[in-house]
C-alpha cells in the first residue's frame, strides 16, 4: 500500500467508531479473531435483488453521497442461489437512516477468492489469529486461503479503493486483492506482468472460466482467446531501451533484467509501467474518458475490455479500451467458428459453385458461427481437401515460418489437427505459412488496403466416391442367391482349415525368453468370463483376473488385424526386459481370433487417478510423489540405456503409470515402443502418442528416445501441480500447464502452479522448486539440450544438481516447448 493510503488507515483507526462509520451498516475494517458463517442468522446484513441475487455482507465501505455505489464484502450469489462466492462488489445503499438496502441495481462483482470453486450454504469465512484469512465450504474443506499466517496481521479493511487488504500492526499492507485481479480492475488498480485478467464464461454465468485473457508481457500487452496454442487478437508493444533513452535516467543493465512491467487503471488512462527498485517509468498511455463517478473495467465474455461509469441508476459502458486491427471484425468470437465477418455482418465459406459445405448454427443469430455439414475425421484424412476462401484473412498470424504456398497447404493436409492454412506472401515460391489448430471467425479484407496478399485455405471433409459399378438386374436376382451359398460353403472349409492352423500358430515359437503362453480358455476361466473391468487402454480393455493364488491383468486387444503391430511390440519389448519399475509381462495369448496380455496386477492403479482426484483428503504426500518421479526416471534410463537396444517407449503418461500396494511406480503399455540400435541416432517413425505429452521433433517424425525425456518432463510437472497440462474435461477457457509455469517462472513464481490447498505440499517448497527445474530441463525445445535419463537419476538421488549440469538456465524459460500444440514450436512467452 502506498504510505499515504497507510497513514490514512492509521487516521481511521483512531477515530471513534461511531463518527467514522454508519452504525446502520457494518464496518470497513474487521479484528482478528473472527468467522462469518453464511446464512441469514449470522450475517444479519442481507438482501435479495429483483433478478434473484443475493448479497450477505460483512464489510461495507459506504461512498460519498451522490459518488456511486459503495464497496461491500462478503457472499454473493445469482439465482436460483444454490451457490455462492466470497466477494467484493459494488452495492447500492438507501437512506442511512433506513437499515435496508436500496435493491434497486444489483451488485456488481469487482473481485472474488472462489471463482472457479463456488460455496454452498453455512460455508464460512476465518479470519484467524495466526493472520491467516480461510474461505472453508459448509463440510470444513479448504477452499481458499490468503497464506498470510506468521505476518503479523492484526486486522482487514475494505479500502475506499475497493480494495481488501490485510494489514499488519504499523498499518503496513501483508496481502491485497488487488494484486490478485479477476477480470475486474478498479481505479488505482494495475496489472502486473505474469498475471492475467481473465474474462467470465458468460454475464450470467462467473463461475466458469472464460476464453479471453489479457496480460503483460515482457514486450507489450496482449489480448489472448485461450486456444491450443492461444492466439493473440490485441497486441500493443513497447520498446523498453526506447523508454530509458526518452526518461532521460542512468540504468544499468542489471536493472533492466531485474525489472517488471505492470499496467495501472488511472483516472484518465490505461498506463504502462517498468518498474525497478524505486524508479517508474511510463512505457505508453491508452487513454480514456475522466471519470465523473465510480467506474471500473471489465474484460468480458465478447473478448473487449471496457470501462463502465455508474450514471446515478445503473453501469454504463463508457469505453472500449482495446482498438483491434482493422476494425471489430478482428475480434475472435464476433461471428463464431468458421463464421466471416464483413462490415459487421456474418455469413458462412461458400464455394463459387454453390456446392455448400457449411451451414449456420442458427440462421436467425449467425454470428453464433458455422458447423462444417461433414465433420472432420482423422479416420478419413485421405479425402480431407482444403477449400479456398478468396479476399479473406484471420486475426491472427504468430507462430509461422517461411515456405511456399504447396509446402504449406501440403503440411495442413498432413496434420489432422490442423483446421486452416494462411499463406501471407509477395510470391507464391516464398512467403509466411501459418497452421491453424482451432479456427475462430475469419474477416474479409482488401489486399490494396492491407498492403500483403494471402491465401487463406479451410479444410473441409469429403466423402469416399460411391462405386461406379452397375449390375444387371437379372444377374442380381438369380446370381446373387447362388454366389451367396457357394461363399458360405467355402467360408466353412477355409474357416476349418483356418482355425486349426491359428490354435497351433504362435507368433513367438522357438523365441528365447518370452512369457508363458496362454490360451484363450484358460483366460476366460482366470477373468470369470471377464466380469470384473479394471480400466480401458489404449488398444483394448483390461479385466482382473486370477491365476491360482496371483491377480492379474488381462488387457484384450479388440481389433486383431488393426492391433498386431502393437501386440507384436508389446510382447517382443516388455517380455525380454526386467527391471522393479517395468509392469511384469506373466503371459500372452494369441489363440483364434483372439491376442491377450497378461501382466501382474497393480493394485493402486494408474497415476491419473491419485495426482487427478478432486478430492483432496486422499492425495498423495510429497514423499510419495518424489519417490514415483524417481521410479519413472529409473525405468526409462534402463529402457534408453542398459539394454542390447535402445527402448524408446513415446507414450509416457500418468495413464501408463502403474502404482503397486507400495506405491511403487511402474511404467506399462509398450505398444507403441520403438527399438533404436545404438550407432543409430534416430528413427523415422509416423506420430504417435497422446496430445499434451509429444516433443517438439514430432513435427518432423525424426524420433530419438529424447521425446521420452520431454513426455518426461511434462509428466513431473503433473505430480507436482496436480494438475493436466491440458484440461480436456474442461471448459474451453481452460489453461494449459506448460503456458502457465512459463508465465511464472518470468516472475520468479514458480510454486504458483503447486495446488495450494494441500498442506503437505506447502511444507516442500525449495525440493519441489529443484524438482520444478528438473522438469524444465527436459522440456527443452532442442531435444539435444536435454539431459540423459541417468542424469536425471543422479538430480534426484542427490548425487549432482540441475544448476551445474544442465548448461543452461534452469529456470529460464525461452527453451521450454508448449507440448499442446505440435503445430506450433514457438511458446507464447517467446513471441
Amino acid at each position: 500500500m502506498p504510505r499515504v493510503e497507510s497513514l490514512l488507515l492509521l487516521f481511521m483507526l483512531s477515530i471513534p467508531f461511531s463518527q467514522a462509520w454508519s452504525i446502520d451498516y457494518p464496518s470497513p475494517i474487521a479484528n482478528l479473531p473472527a468467522i462469518w458463517t453464511n446464512n441469514e442468522a449470522t450475517i444479519p446484513y442481507n438482501t435479495t435483488y429483483a433478478d434473484g441475487s443475493m448479497i450477505r455482507v460483512i464489510l461495507v465501505r459506504q461512498k460519498p453521497a451522490g459518488f456511486g455505489p459503495s464497496f461491500g464484502c462478503g457472499f454473493i450469489c445469482t439465482a436460483p442461489c444454490k451457490v455462492f462466492l466470497f466477494a467484493v462488489f459494488f452495492m447500492s445503499i438507501g437512506d442511512p437512516n433506513d437499515p435496508a438496502f436500496n435493491a434497486s441495481a444489483t451488485p456488481r462483482i469487482v473481485w472474488t477468492a472462489n471463482r472457479y470453486r463456488p460455496v454452498k450454504e453455512n460455508a464460512s469465512v476465518q479470519f484467524n489469529k495466526d493472520g491467516n484469512l480461510v474461505l472453508r465450504d459448509f463440510d470444513g474443506s479448504l477452499v481458499w486461503s490468503t497464506t498470510t499466517s506468521g505476518s503479523s496481521v492484526v486486522g482487514m479493511n475494505l479500502a475506499e479503493t475497493g480494495n481488501l487488504i490485510l494489514f499488519n500492526v504499523m498499518g503496513k499492507t501483508v496481502w491485497e486483492s488487488f494484486a490478485h485481479p479477476t477480470n475486474t480492475l478498479l481505479i488505482g488498480q494495475s496489472l502486473w506482468q505474469g498475471k492475467r485478467l481473465s474474462s467470465s464464461f458468460s454475464e450470467t454465468n462467473s463461475t466458469q472460466e472464460g476464453q479471453f485473457y489479457l496480460t503483460l508481457l515482457d514486450n507489450g500487452l496482449y489480448a489472448f482467446i485461450d486456444a491450443d496454442p492461444p492466439q493473440f487478437y490485441y497486441q500493443k508493444s513497447f520498446n523498453i531501451a526506447d523508454a530509458i533513452v526518452q526518461s532521460k535516467r542512468n540504468i544499468s543493465s542489471d536493472q533492466v533484467k531485474n525489472s517488471t512491467a505492470y499496467i495501472s487503471f488511472l483516472q484518465g488512462s490505461f498506463s504502462a509501467f517498468l518498474s525497478f527498485n524505486s524508479t517508474d517509468i511510463k512505457l505508453f498511455d491508452i487513454s480514456l474518458p475522466l471519470p465523473s463517478s465510480a467506474q471500473f473495467m471489465s474484460l468480458e465474455d465478447d473478448g473487449h475490455l471496457r470501462v463502465y461509469a455508474w450514471d446515478s441508476v445503473s453501469w454504463k459502458a463508457l469505453a472500449d479500451v482495446l482498438h483491434v486491427y482493422p476494425n471489430e471484425c478482428a475480434y475472435p468470437t464476433v461471428c463464431g467458428a468458421y463464421g466471416i465477418c464483413s462490415q459487421g455482418q456474418c455469413s458462412c465459406p461458400r464455394r463459387s459453385n454453390d456446392d455448400d459445405l457449411f451451414h449456420q448454427l442458427d440462421d436467425r443469430q449467425p454470428n453464433l458461427g458455422c458447423s462444417l455439414e461433414t465433420p472432420l475425421s482423422c479416420d478419413l484424412i485421405q479425402y480431407h481437401k482444403l477449400m479456398a476462401l478468396p479476399n479473406v484473412t484471420y486475426f491472427n498470424f504468430a507462430n509461422n515460418w517461411i515456405t511456399d504456398e504447396e509446402s504449406c497447404k501440403e503440411a495442413c493436409l498432413k496434420t489432422c489437427s490442423c483446421k486452416a492454412a494462411f499463406f501471407q506472401h509477395q510470391n507464391v515460391s516464398k512467403g509466411s505459412c501459418y497452421l491453424v489448430p482451432k479456427i475462430f471467425s475469419l474477416m474479409n479484407y482488401q489486399p490494396e488496403v492491407a498492403g500483403y496478399n494471402l491465401s487463406a485455405y479451410v479444410k473441409v471433409q469429403m466423402l469416399p466416391p460411391p462405386s461406379s459399378k452397375r449390375i444387371n438386374a437379372t444377374a442380381y436376382h438369380v446370381g446373387v442367391p447362388v454366389l451367396v451359398v457357394v461363399i458360405c460353403l467355402l467360408i466353412l472349409m477355409i474357416r476349418r482349415t483356418i482355425v486349426k492352423r491359428m490354435e497351433e500358430d504362435d507368433p513367438f515359437k522357438g523365441v528365447a525368453g518370452m512369457p508363458t503362453r496362454f490360451s484363450y480358455k484358460q483366460l476366460r476361466e482366470a477373468t470369470n468370463n471377464f466380469s470384473k473391468k479394471l480400466g480401458q487402454g489404449g488398444f483394448g480393455p483390461v479385466y482382473e483376473g486370477k491365476l491360482g493364488n496371483v491377480k492379474i491383468a488381462v488387457k484384450c486387444l479388440r481389433d486383431i488385424g488393426h492391433g498386431k503391430e502393437e501386440f507384436m511390440a508389446e510382447v517382443t519389448t516388455i517380455g525380454s526386459i526386467h527391471h522393479i519399475n517395468l509392469v511384469r509381462l506373466i503371459g500372452y495369448c494369441s489363440d483364434k481370433f483372439h491376442r491377450l496380455l497378461v501382466y501382474e496386477h497393480m493394485s493402486n492403479g494408474s497415476l491419473d487417478k491419485w495426482i487427478f482426484r478432486k478430492n483432496k483428503s486422499g492425495s498423495l504426500s510429497w514423499a510419495t510423489r518424489y519417490k514415483i518421479i524417481l521410479g519413472i526416471a529409473k525405468a526409462l534410463a534402463y529402457l534408453h540405456e542398459e539394454c542390447r537396444q535402445k527402448i524408446a517407449h513415446l507414450d509416457i503418461k500418468p495413464g501408463n503409470i502403474l502404482l503397486d500396494d507400495k506405491f511403487n511406480a511402474k511404467i506399462s503399455d509398450f505398444g507403441l515402443a520403438k527399438l533404436i540400435d545404438r550407432d543409430q541416432s534416430h528413427v523415422m517413425t509416423k506420430i504417435r502418442g497422446t496430445r499434451g505429452y509429444l516433443a517438439p521433433e514430432w513435427l518432423s517424425s525424426t524420433i530419438t528416445e529424447k521425446a521420452d525425456i520431454y513426455s518426461f518432463g511434462v509428466v513431473v510437472l503433473e505430480i507436482v501441480s496436480g494438475r493436466k497440462n491440458l484440461e480436456n474435461n474442461q471448459p474451453e477457457g481452460s489453461p494449459n500447464l506448460i503456458n502457465i509455469l512459463q508465465e511464472k517462472m518470468k516472475v520468479g513464481q514458480i510454486l504458483d502452479i503447486v495446488d495450494n490447498q494441500d498442506e503437505d505440499l506447502q511444507l516442500h517448497g525449495s525440493e519441489m522448486t529443484e524438482v520444478i527445474k528438473l522438469a524444465v530441463w527436459c522440456l527443452q525445445r532442442d531435444c539435444s539440450k536435454r539431459p540423459a535419463m541417468s542424469q536425471v537419476v543422479k538430480v534426484l538421488e542427490g548425487v549432482m544438481d540441475t544448476e551445474s549440469t544442465a548448461g543452461h538456465d534452469a529456470t529460464g524459460r525461452d527453451g521450454i516447448f508448449d507440448a499442446s500444440s505440435p503445430l506450433s514450436p514457438v511458446p507464447v512467452a517467446a513471441r
